[in-house]
């Protein structure tokens, strides 16, 4: 669904992360989620009036395969290319797989086309990339000064924080990602799980409660 400006949501559905679409010249998917969910994922971008080969970019936030398991085969079916942050590439190969085994599934394969640089500009929008690590080692977060939107990953939620206890995990690193980005101007915080918080003030808020209690 629509949700501000050129920027769309999609809700996750059992451990699949929730997706975001970034709809303009360079048509941009931000985390797929888990590869059994795909078909559910693709049927609401059609709903939306979205085909599949629209898709330029799939961006993943970091490399846990609730968040770009789905990555490989929407590449094969559209054509798009895979972007991830130069230290999540690292991981990719090394502590996303110990991940993977913990949870007994296989690991996420697939090729890397683009290294994230510190802006990525889609046309008419351009999104600061944030290197937010903690819950993993090369996550990202991507903000949009005209829309004050920050899509963040697993690295905070509403009234929650990512993980830090896997392989890859640093909970002083997590405590500092949430202290800079807590400094930008946003009114939508879009997280890789759960719901949207929405509104200066809710956002202030739950940073708040956050840094008070983690």
């Amino acid at each position: 669904m629509k949700l501000i400006g050129n920027i769309f949501f999609y809700p996750g559905a059992g451990i699949s992360s929730n997706s975001y679409i970034v709809s303009d010249e360079i048509c941009v998917l931000i985390d797929p989620g888990y590869g059994p969910f795909l078909d559910r994922l693709v049927s609401s971008l059609i709903e939306d009036g979205f085909d599949v080969k629209d898709l330029d970019l799939i961006v993943n936030t970091h490399a846990h395969i609730d968040h770009c398991g789905a990555s490989q085969r929407l590449k094969e079916l559209s054509g798009a290319r895979i972007a991830l942050h130069r230290l999540e590439e690292k991981f990719l190969h090394a502590g996303a797989r110990e991940v993977s085994l913990i949870f007994g599934v296989e690991p996420p394969e697939f090729k890397v086309d683009t290294l994230l640089a510190d802006e990525l500009s889609t046309g008419a929008a351009n999104f600061r990339v944030l290197h937010t690590p903690g819950h993993t080692p090369g996550s990202i977060s991507l903000y949009s000064e005209e829309h004050r939107a920050l899509i963040c990953g697993d690295l905070l939620f509403e009234y929650g924080v990512g993980r830090t206890d896997l392989p890859g995990g640093d909970t002083e690193a997590l405590r500092k990602s949430i202290e800079e980005t807590s400094r930008l101007d946003i009114d939508f915080l879009l997280p890789g799980h759960g719901n949207i918080v929405k509104g200066k003030d809710a956002v202030r808020h739950n940073f708040e409660c956050i840094k008070n209690f983690f």
